[in-house]
């Protein structure tokens, strides 16, 4: 499943919200050497209920608005789940 996320950096608090379509998360660490990206990966990962390597930034790695991939346990993205080829 691909989702978009705005990323709060150097928050107090760690947090996922929703506004409409977008995940708002904020995270403590600061948008430096990835680490808010790291961050937002392990946060998002327990969330989702997923490993965290089953958490992908497709864009906006040096930017707060981006979109992540969540892929199920089994390392397949939940958008394509239930697919079968015709």
């Amino acid at each position: 499943m691909k989702i978009q996320v705005k990323v709060k950096p150097n928050s107090k608090t760690e947090e996922i919200s929703q506004k409409g379509d977008t995940l708002i998360v904020t995270v403590k660490e600061p948008p430096k050497e990835g680490r808010a990206n790291q961050a937002v990966i392990k946060l998002l990962a327990k969330h989702f209920g997923v490993p965290q390597n089953q958490v992908k930034i497709l864009s906006g790695f040096r930017k707060r608005d981006k979109v992540v991939e969540i892929a199920d346990r089994y390392g397949i993205p939940q958008s394509v789940r239930g697919y079968a080829p015709h």
